[in-house]
């Protein structure tokens, strides 16, 4: 998989074990304070100084902190994409999982809106993560279609 253009690296290797285990903590404590829809609120204590600091977290950002430490603690790579980002054809494709042929053959057929630059195909991150709900709500009730199916022949 290519790394897209704005990407920041953040290393070029993979989550050592104490990255990960220290992912696993944050995230078991990060869990552990997240009660419904409220706010998280956590206490930083500074070492040299001993002076605490506090964090407050909306719902929606424990969530989000506490899936790219799942991740991590898993020892898998992780990217960030903006929603609002262009992405090149080989980065679209590559996000999908499918080749660059494929995924230009979607764009062909109208499948996922996009703009030329130039001479160039561009693809709005949001449009692709869109396309990639729907295909998978669909991958889920095919799935579903078959195993009910199968259960009807037991």
């Amino acid at each position: 998989m290519t790394t897209p253009a704005f990407a920041q690296e953040l290393g070029d290797r993979l989550p050592s074990a104490g990255e990960r285990a220290a992912a696993n903590q944050l995230r078991k404590i990060l869990a552990a304070q997240a009660v419904g829809e409220d706010e998280t609120r956590l206490r930083l204590l500074q070492e040299d100084d001993k002076s605490t600091s506090e964090v407050v977290l909306t719902s929606g950002l424990s969530r989000l902190l506490m899936e790219v430490l799942r991740h991590v603690g898993r020892g898998d790579a992780v990217t960030l994409v903006p929603v609002s980002q262009m992405l090149t054809t080989q980065q679209a494709a590559d996000i999908l999982n499918v080749s660059r042929p494929y995924f230009i053959g979607l764009l062909d057929k109208d499948e996922i809106p996009h703009t030329l630059v130039g001479r160039h195909r561009r693809i709005k991150a949001e449009h692709l993560f869109a396309y990639k709900r729907e295909r998978d709500a669909k991958r889920a009730s095919a799935l579903s279609e078959l195993a009910a199916l199968d259960g009807e022949h037991l």
